[in-house]
């Protein structure tokens, strides 16, 4: 008789751990969803100090999950409290990534739709500021003089994405791209060299324009504010960024966050969509 009611016992815990280690395709699939969420945001802010802020939302939300499962109501519902509490603070407190992090994606997700034609012209309308050939030969070369000179510069190129919160800040110029004019601006007694240059359709927009500075912790100790200030604009937006270092007179050319050193005037010219000789 004990024999009998121990294996009835045995029967049912272990229908129990099978019913509740079934898993359906809907499980599975939200099961990827969430890990794919973990991974896009530890991607977005590795190597800032958020990181450290999202592991520990990450060891609550998992202390919450092991509450709930074995029964602790009372730990379980003042996590709850402090996650639905937090979940607003965070958006406050990061409003400066969560924005830069939605530009990036609906970037990305516009980039892919604009490749579709019928999608191009109902929505994307709007081309690119590009410059031509002439454009890109005077700016190579007023960069190629200026680091010669030692002669610290910071130059963007716009493309598609509107910059006139950046163009707000400084002072507008609107004048034709020329070699000369670009250096006149960036000489260190000129009242428009501290700040950056704006470049949209063949002009000269704006200079002494402040740009945001990139939150990154990872960057080597020789990039300077110029540089920090160049990956932080691509990083928001579709813009290139020319910079000429005052200190080493180094030129870089920097392109969706990535910083690219530029060894030469030619390949400058290559960088910025010219095919040199």
């Amino acid at each position: 008789m004990i024999y009998k009611k121990f294996i009835y016992l045995c029967i049912v815990i272990d229908k129990t751990m099978l019913d509740f280690l079934h898993f359906s395709w809907i499980d599975i699939l939200d099961i990827l969803m969430v890990a794919l969420i973990i991974y896009l945001v530890f991607r977005w802010i590795r190597g800032s100090t958020a990181i450290y802020i999202f592991i520990a939302i990450i060891l609550v939300l998992v202390v919450r999950v092991v509450a709930e499962a074995i029964g602790m109501k009372m730990i379980s519902s003042l996590l709850g409290t402090i996650i639905d509490m937090g979940a607003v603070a965070l958006v406050i407190i990061f409003q400066p990534e969560v924005r830069r992090f939605l530009g990036s994606m609906g970037r990305k997700a516009g980039t892919t739709l604009e490749k579709q034609s019928f999608l191009q012209k109902i929505f994307f309308r709007r081309q690119a500021r590009s410059v031509d050939t002439r454009a890109v030969q005077e700016i190579a070369e007023a960069c190629q003089e200026m680091s010669a000179a030692r002669t610290g510069a910071l130059i963007v190129i716009q493309h598609k994405n509107s910059l006139e919160d950046i163009i707000a800040t400084g002072d507008t110029v609107d004048a034709e791209i020329g070699r000369r004019l670009i250096m006149n601006i960036f000489f260190k007694n000129s009242p428009l060299h501290d700040g950056a240059m704006i470049i949209g359709g063949n002009r000269i927009v704006a200079a002494r324009c402040t740009l945001p500075i990139t939150e990154r912790t990872d960057l080597p100790a020789r990039f300077g504010m110029r540089h920090k200030a160049a990956i932080g604009i691509t990083e928001q937006c579709d813009a290139d960024v020319i910079v000429v270092s005052e200190e080493t007179g180094g030129i870089s050319f920097v392109r969706g966050g990535t910083l690219t050193a530029v060894e030469t005037v030619n390949n400058l010219k290559l960088m910025l969509g010219e095919i040199s000789e």
